[in-house]
């Protein structure tokens, strides 16, 4: 799905409120954690292709509302009166078309013939179709299964190829002057956040699988839908012992899911990074920070049609912020998950193969990659 129907979606959601201004998840945020800073791993997904060089006005007048944002031949144009919305963004030969009207709810074609996105929403519900000729645009497929889910367990490939191998370490080896090998990176999957009531009324389930594919023309046979049928699995897998777990499908039922197990004073944090490198040598500077003792929720980005995030929360992790130095001067804030007991997780998991250890004996530690997030009491 790209960023000009997020857009639009944005417009249709804030009853044309102008959506580069604020977005509807942007305003849950604003008033349920008003004090509360967003971390990058959210911004970075929320709003991606958002620019300066774009701008918003907006006209109120006695027949309705009128909005036009960007440049001319790349640009939106919203018209609101009483006959209903009206949505034009885009150049020569695509862009995006939105009618709203009193009855039959909304219409959205995206993009150039052959290659566009469709979405309708009515009182049966919402369904989208993306029509590429190609790949669509939001699929990453990363090596094997998620690996900060405790029933993983890795090939001997993917502790040859997985990027997340780096990323394992000991409790007793967070501390100043330490070095590690480290290479820290985004989910290949440019997937953003729908608005909750979207995502919503898409389903979520094994049981809706071909449902799903269908909506977002995915072939069954393909490695999307192999990507989405995993992602799915590992949503309704059981969870381990002393763990809940929950897939948020939206950043508004992140929150929720957060400030019911922490309390309404929560905050976020994930792991920023001064700029993208390739794997290199990195140094522990002073200053690593306990953020939580036992009890915190931690959320992973999963590949995905959209923004999912594999959220868990467990009384035996503890969450600290560690700067890093790298050798080429790079500097990271990165956030690290310390997992006190780890006797219930898989034996093969990349973990334990990686730093020569096994289920339950010491403490697991684990740099969040940029697209993930912890968050703890406030």
């Amino acid at each position: 799905m790209d960023i000009h129907l997020l857009q639009v979606l944005c417009v249709l959601s804030l009853a044309i409120v102008a959506c580069q201004a604020t977005l509807p998840s942007e305003l849950y945020w604003n008033s349920v954690l008003p004090n509360t800073p967003m971390p990058k791993a959210i911004t970075s997904i929320l709003r991606p292709d958002f620019t300066d060089e774009k701008s918003t006005s907006v006209v109120v007048g006695g027949n309705g509302v009128g909005v036009h944002t960007g440049k001319p031949g790349k640009h939106t144009d919203v018209g609101v009166g009483k006959g209903g919305v009206s949505v034009n963004t885009g150049g020569k030969g695509g862009g995006t078309h939105v009618e709203v009207g009193k009855k039959g709810g909304v219409g959205v074609s995206t993009g150039k013939p052959g290659r566009h996105t469709s979405v309708g929403v009515g009182k049966g519900g919402v369904s989208v179709s993306t029509g590429h000729k190609g790949k669509p645009i939001y699929v990453g497929v990363k090596p094997g299964s998620n690996p900060f889910v405790y029933l993983y367990a890795a090939t001997q490939d993917q502790l040859q190829h997985d990027p997340n191998v780096a990323l394992f370490f000991l409790e007793k080896d967070m501390r100043t002057g330490a070095k590690m090998n480290l290479h820290f990176f985004q989910s290949a999957s440019a997937a953003t956040f729908l608005p909750r009531q979207i995502a919503g009324a898409i389903p979520f389930s094994s049981a809706k699988l071909p449902a799903i594919l269908n909506q977002f023309s995915v072939q069954p046979d393909s490695k999307e839908a192999d990507m989405m049928k995993k992602t799915i699995s590992e949503c309704e897998a059981t969870p381990v012992k002393d763990e809940e777990k929950y897939c948020a499908t939206s950043l508004e039922s992140m929150i929720d899911y957060s400030m019911s197990k922490l309390g309404k004073k929560v905050q976020a944090i994930s792991t920023e990074v001064d700029k993208e490198t390739n794997m290199q040598e990195y140094t522990i500077s002073p200053g690593v920070k306990k953020i939580a003792n036992n009890k915190a929720v931690v959320c992973h980005k999963q590949d995905y049609a959209y923004a999912v995030f594999y959220c868990h929360t467990s009384l035996t992790t503890r969450a600290y912020t560690v700067p890093l130095l790298g050798a080429d001067g790079t500097k990271v804030k990165a956030a690290a998950i310390c997992h006190t007991d780890t006797s219930a997780w898989n034996p093969k998991h990349l973990a334990f193969q990686v730093l020569k250890v096994k289920p339950g004996t010491v403490p697991i530690c684990h740099f969040l990659p940029e697209d993930h997030i912890v968050w703890t009491g406030n």
